[in-house]
Parts: C-alpha cells; sequence; structure tokens
C-alpha cells in the first residue's frame, strides 16, 4: 500500500485505530477527498469503496486528515529550524518523527525555539553555563562544586561571588527542567488528573443580578467539569465577575520533578532541589496551566458546538407542511399585524398590515377574509413573538366565524426573522419591501418548509445553541455550515424552485455557482433534465458528478430525476427495468415490480444497488417527519394561566446539557431539567428530545417573579412518583444574548439547577 499524499502508513494506520475504521476505508476517504469528493457524496454515493462509512465517520476522516497533514507540515519546520542550528541529534530526529501530537512536538522543539531573554539566557551570557552543566550532569568531576564555582567570579560579567554564580547556573538548569519534554506531559497529566478549579469573585466586581453567585467561591476537579460549567466560569471571567484558576498541590508536582532530575546524591543535589523548585513556581506551574486552561477551552468549545450542531440539524430536518398556499402573521400590538401571503412554491404574492389588536377586528376580519379567498391559503403561520398568543386567538375566531374549516393555524418560530430581514438575501429577494413585511414572508415560509427557509439565517441568530458567542467562532461556523450540507443533502434540492440560497448548500456547489444557477433558470426557463445543468458556467465534470444525484427535476424528460439515483447509475437501472421486463416510469410508478429482481444478475456493487433499490420503492421520499401541528391549551395564553400540576403540549425549542426548554405558548419557555425529563438516567438530554419535537409537560412550578417555568415529563410516566418539590431554577440558559437580565430566584437545590442560575437567555428574534 503506497503512502496516501504524505501521510506515512503509520499515521494512517493510527487514524484507522482511533476511529475504529477498517484501514481500507481510511485510505479510499481520504483519497477521494484529495480528489475533490464533498462528504455528502462521499457518504451516499460512495459505499463501495469506503465500506458504507455514515457522514459522521467521514467528517472525523477529514477532520484527523488536516491535524495530521497540519502536523506533518509544522515537524518539517521544527526539524529544518533544529537543524540550522546544528543541533539535531539522529535521537532527537527519531522523538520528533515519531510524535502523533501537535503538543508533544512543541514540548521537544521548546528548547530549540528562539526565545525573549530570560534569566538563563543572561546566565549564559555571563558564561555560567559550564557550571549548570555541572550540577546537571550530577556526576564528579576534577573539582568540587565550590571550587567550580569560585572560577566564575568576574565583575566585568557581572558575577561578583560564590553564590551569584550558583544562582545563575541554577536559572539555567530550571530552565532545563521546564524544558524537559516528557516532564512537562507528566505534569499536564497530574494537574488534569489532580488540578481542582477554582473561581472566586472579582475585588469589586458588579453583578447586579447575580447571575454568576453560585461561583463566587466555587470548586470542582479538572477531570470531571462538565463543558456548560467551564464555559459559565469563562464567561463570568469575561465579564470581570469572576477569577479562576487551577490548584493542585505543589508537592505532588515537585515530587515528580524530583523522581524524573534527581540522580545520585552529590554536591550539586542542593542546587538542583533549589533548581526544581524555581522551576515549578517560577516557569512550570503558570506555564503548564495556561496550557491546561487552554486544553479546557477547547474541550468545552467542543460540547457546546456539538450541543448546537445537534440541534440545528434537528431543527433543520423539522417537518414540513409542504407545498400549499400560507399566510404570514409577524404578530404586533399597537404597531399592527404584519401579513404576507405566499403561494404552494414560495412565492411572495401579497402583504398588508391588521390591527387586530386595537379595536379594528372587524377591518381585519375583512382584510383576513380578502387575502385566504384570493390566493386559496391553506395555512396560517403565526409567528411567535410579542402578541403571538393574542394573535392566535384573533385567528381562531376568524377562522370560525368564516368557518373555514379546511384551514389550519401554527404557532411558527420567529427567532432569526428580524435577522433574515435586514440581512443581503433578503434584501435581494424583496428590494422593494419593508423589513417586517420581509418578516412575515419568512414566516410563512418557514411552515411550508423549514430547512429552506432557515439556511437564509446566519444559524448562530436561530437560538438554538448554548453559549455560542464564546467558543471559537471560526471552529462554531465550520461546523455549523457541515450540518446545513448534511441536512440539504440528506432532503435534496428541487433545481426548478430552490432559492440560490439552498442550492449554495448541496455538495459540489459553490455560491457562485449557485446564483449562476438561478441566472441560468431565469434566462432560458426550467430544467428539463439534469444533464442540462452542464451548461451552466462553472458545472464542470466534477462538480456535475458531485452535485447530480442531490438535485431534483420533478416532471422532467428522464424520470430517474426526480429520485436520489445518481446519473452514473442510470445504466444500472435500466439494466434492473430489463430485468423486471418494464420501462423505469412504471417501475417507478409500480414498486412492486422489483421483488422479483435478481440481484446476482446484476453489475453493481452490493451497497449502490440496495440504495438503488430501496429509492426506486420510495422514490424522492422526503427523510423529514410527517408534519405535525401542536396544539396549545386554549386556557393558557399568559404565564399567569400556569399553574402546578397542569398537563400541557408544547414544542422543544432549545436542547442544553442541563435539559431542555419547551414553548408551551405563554412567550416564556419553560425548563425540563435533566432529572426529569425520563424515568431513567440520562447522561445526555438529547437522548430524550430533539428541537422540534411535540411533548406533554407536567408543570411543577411557576414564578411570576423571576418569569421560571419548571416542568417534568417523567411525571407523566408510568411508574414514577412525582417529587413533593421541585427544583427550583434561577436561571433558564439557552445560549441567547442576555438582553433582559431575570430576578435571581430561590437558591438552587442541585449542581446542575445552581448551572441554571448562571446565566439568563437571549431573545433573538
Amino acid at each position: 500500500m503506497s503512502e496516501t499524499k504524505t501521510l506515512p502508513h503509520e499515521i494512517l494506520f493510527h487514524i484507522a485505530q482511533n476511529l475504529s475504521s477498517p484501514l481500507s476505508s481510511v485510505v479510499a476517504v481520504i483519497s477521494l477527498l484529495d480528489e475533490g469528493g464533498t462528504v455528502p457524496f462521499i457518504a451516499r454515493y460512495r459505499k463501495e469503496a469506503t465500506g458504507a462509512l455514515d457522514e459522521v465517520k467521514i467528517r472525523e476522516i477529514e477532520e484527523k486528515l488536516a491535524y495530521f497533514r497540519d502536523l506533518l507540515s509544522r515537524r518539517e519546520t521544527v526539524l529544518s529550524s533544529i537543524a540550522e542550528q546544528g543541533k539535531l541529534t539522529d535521537e532527537l530526529k527519531a522523538k520528533i518523527e515519531g510524535t502523533l501530537d501537535k503538543g508533544e512536538l512543541e514540548d521537544l522543539y521548546l528548547p530549540y525555539r528562539p526565545k525573549r531573554r530570560t534569566k538563563a539566557t543572561i546566565a549564559k551570557e555571563k558564561g555560567l553555563e559550564p557550571l549548570a552543566d555541572y550540577v546537571w550532569g550530577q556526576a564528579a568531576g576534577a573539582l568540587s562544586l565550590m571550587d567550580l564555582a569560585g572560577s566564575f567570579i568576574d565583575e566585568a560579567k557581572g558575577v561578583a561571588s560564590i553564590v551569584e554564580a550558583l544562582e545563575g547556573a541554577r536559572h539555567i538548569v530550571a530552565e532545563r527542567i521546564a524544558e524537559t519534554a516528557e516532564l512537562r506531559k507528566a505534569l499536564r497529566t497530574l494537574l488534569h488528573d489532580e488540578g481542582v478549579i477554582v473561581s472566586r469573585k472579582a475585588m469589586d466586581a458588579v453583578d447586579a443580578q447575580e447571575k454568576f453567585k453560585m461561583y463566587y467561591e466555587y470548586r470542582e476537579p479538572v477531570k470531571t467539569i462538565p463543558s456548560h460549567r467551564m464555559l459559565a466560569i469563562r464567561r463570568g471571567e469575561a465579564e470581570n465577575v469572576l477569577y479562576f484558576l487551577i490548584e493542585m498541590d505543589a508537592a505532588r508536582a515537585t515530587g515528580i520533578m524530583r523522581k524524573q532530575v534527581l540522580g545520585p546524591d552529590g554536591d550539586w543535589t542542593a542546587q538542583l532541589e533549589l533548581a526544581i523548585e524555581d522551576s515549578w513556581s517560577r516557569l512550570l506551574s503558570s506555564s503548564i496551566q495556561g496550557e491546561l486552561r487552554l486544553e479546557l477551552k477547547k474541550r468545552s468549545d467542543v460540547d457546546a458546538i456539538q450541543v448546537f450542531r445537534e440541534n440545528l440539524g434537528n431543527l433543520l430536518m423539522g417537518a414540513p407542511a409542504g407545498p400549499i398556499a400560507v399566510l404570514g402573521l409577524d404578530p404586533g400590538l399597537r404597531t399592527g399585524c404584519k401579513v404576507a401571503v405566499v403561494d404552494e412554491t414560495g412565492k411572495f404574492l401579497a402583504h398588508d398590515v391588521i390591527y387586530p389588536h386595537t379595536g379594528q377586528t372587524a377591518k381585519s376580519n375583512q382584510v383576513m377574509a380578502g387575502l385566504v379567498k384570493a390566493h386559496n391559503v391553506r395555512a396560517i403561520a403565526i409567528g411567535n413573538g410579542t402578541a403571538s398568543r393574542e394573535t392566535d386567538a384573533f385567528v381562531r375566531d376568524f377562522l370560525a366565524e368564516q368557518g373555514l374549516t379546511e384551514i389550519f393555524k401554527v404557532m411558527v418560530s420567529e427567532s432569526g426573522a428580524s435577522v433574515y430581514s435586514a440581512s443581503d438575501v433578503a434584501r435581494q429577494e424583496f428590494p422593494e419591501l419593508d423589513l417586517t413585511v420581509r418578516g412575515a414572508i419568512s414566516i410563512a415560509r418557514r411552515l411550508q418548509d423549514p430547512l429552506s427557509e432557515l439556511v437564509k439565517v446566519d444559524p448562530k441568530a436561530i437560538g438554538v445553541g448554548q453559549y455560542q458567542h464564546d467558543v471559537d467562532q471560526r471552529q462554531l461556523q465550520q461546523s455549523l455550515e457541515a450540518t446545513i450540507e448534511s441536512c440539504v443533502n440528506k432532503v435534496g434540492v428541487d433545481l426548478n424552485t430552490s432559492s440560490w440560497t439552498l442550492l449554495r448548500y448541496v455538495a459540489g456547489i459553490t455560491e457562485r455557482t449557485a446564483l449562476n444557477i438561478v441566472q441560468f433558470r431565469d434566462e432560458n426557463g426550467r430544467f428539463n433534465s439534469r444533464a442540462q445543468l452542464k451548461k451552466v458556467p462553472g458545472v464542470g465534470a466534477k462538480t456535475f458528478e458531485q452535485a447530480a444525484g442531490f438535485l431534483r427535476i420533478r416532471g422532467g424528460v428522464q424520470p430517474l430525476d426526480s429520485t436520489s439515483v445518481h446519473p452514473e447509475s442510470y445504466a444500472l437501472v435500466e439494466q434492473i427495468a430489463k430485468e423486471v421486463g418494464a420501462p423505469v416510469d412504471r417501475i417507478i410508478a409500480t414498486p412492486g415490480l422489483l421483488d422479483g429482481v435478481d440481484k446476482s444478475k446484476l453489475a453493481g456493487g452490493s451497497f449502490t444497488l440496495n440504495d438503488i433499490l430501496e429509492e426506486l420503492r420510495k422514490p424522492g421520499r422526503d427523510p423529514r417527519d410527517k408534519f405535525v401541528a401542536p396544539s396549545f391549551h386554549e386556557g393558557v395564553r399568559e404565564l399567569a394561566d400556569v399553574q402546578p400540576d397542569m398537563v400541557l403540549e408544547g414544542v422543544v425549542t432549545n436542547v442544553t446539557k442541563f435539559g431542555a426548554f419547551v414553548d408551551i405558548g405563554v412567550h416564556q419557555d419553560g425548563l425540563v431539567h435533566i432529572s426529569e425529563l425520563s424515568n431513567r438516567f440520562l447522561k445526555d438530554p438529547n437522548e430524550a428530545v430533539k428541537v422540534g419535537q411535540i411533548v406533554k409537560v407536567k408543570v411543577i412550578s411557576a414564578d411570576m417573579a423571576s418569569k421560571r417555568i419548571a416542568l417534568s415529563m417523567k411525571a407523566l410516566m408510568s411508574g414514577v412518583v412525582p417529587a413533593a418539590r421541585a427544583p427550583q431554577v434561577r436561571g433558564q440558559e439557552r445560549g441567547r444574548p442576555q438582553m433582559q437580565p431575570k430576578v435571581a430566584a430561590p437558591k438552587p437545590q442541585t449542581m446542575d439547577d445552581k448551572l441554571a442560575a448562571l446565566s439568563t437567555r437571549w431573545k433573538v428574534r
């Protein structure tokens, strides 16, 4: 097996072992990625080569590939730098080439890296390095330590006494100790395993709402602190309310150092002991702690980003109401409700403003009736912001009075709608319309197809993350883009109706190419076949290969263009058609014809063949759930209406590490703490719920003063006795901007309840 583009065999074996994947699959994925393959394409259409690895594994291989190629590049730089200094020994070269960890590589390079002026370099300038060599070597020489030190006294060099000579030598030794790679690794491990995160309130800190009160005097082991608490402490530090450090018994650290550094006793031993203490207190303690703080930040970022990815993926894959005409309502009180109507393809048709909450009910009914009749409206989408329940009541009464039983109404999340309304995308779509009208259009389209509309919004504005503004923004953006790409390609995209904002996420298609596709469609009319895509500027053979299978053409000249069967497999489908004795269009219309197919007579690989047969049995199947509208309790419209022991239906709006937030229709989401999600132990709330899921909950408590609602799903499960006293949640954390900090509630009862007290939510529209 040859090396794969600069990746040595040992690294390939390491990746395969680390990811528990066959080596052949890892090599195949890397080769396909190097050839310009995208993750969705490789996962869907190259299963024979990869052994049917899924997207998650392929993305992990992609990440490892980038990591190790970066490491190899850095390794060459390090080797070159040390070689130029004339200090590259065979032993050092073997160590550098043998490490597969960037941190260890930097540890090995540390003694040879250009430095700023230190106490050690000053001592070397004074000529004290031979004295340091004697202490470091721990072997008796012709002179005793004191006699040797006396020989370095030189007023001109700034060494006035034996004491000063020994002090300078110790500085050199202390730096050597601090730059010993094996020792740094051992101390990092020790600090991780035995260190304790300690946070305290900063002197003169102002925390008027006491958001960080539980962290004023707080301790938790490094190895067990969860990401959300670590991010909470870091946020407190960023807001100058807290400071934190990592405490560890210094004697444990210096004990390890003595074990690795000290050899036989001699007149050098006392100096080494002093150098060890100095190296820990002056150099290593702060350095290792800084490295671990950075590692904790990275670890917390990864966890928080994963929470965001899962929530965003579930939201994007929410069930669509489908191609029906929708009337969107962006609720308002004094400013009125903005109304917009879109047809079954999402095309904007009409807009207006009604004032049902300021005494103009009759006129509002008249406007609504006119729009519904003129545009054959089949559903009404109501934004869930201010005045949403009042607007919902108005729409309910309107439908009843008009006898429009065939029209259904749905409350739709409008998070990020205002961000979209002011975006460049919205201005390009509707340059002549007001921001508020654009928002109503977006609300209507979200009901039709959440995926198609939400891809236009910066995912960080959708409000399903946790501490998203505290994590690495570049890593977050890349992860969210990958999530959107995955969702878009799982569902597939209609080539004739989709906007460029959706097309840009199709495998192989860039933003520029997406714009070219829309322009070509506008100038030449609808596409009649996938093959026609090759005429679009910027769509070459590779782009077509990657994108074609994810694009759909309804009613085109080739019936397979409406399925996920890739054009490269059309010949195989013709073999299948010949085998069953029926044309392709008849097979699609009558999937039962495939029951007698003899796979052994077909030329395709087993994975590809199975995928094709599955697709032909359910051509163009949407992987998303069937649409079901949530039903809010008609008598519960405000927080004051919520009473303990009520059983309500709601929609999960956000999932965090400590629980799930549920919209029960009162403008204030309730928290189902992780301990109240199930009657079994849950390590992660995602094991029980997902964003967009409709759930039934029991009210544990509702606090008007703090605007906190505590809910339980566990209480509705069989064999569960509800707790006599509900956990008092001081904060309901959503990872949103803290626009209106909440008043503190009673003292939390559990650690994770205390966590919830840390931050209030951002309310982004």
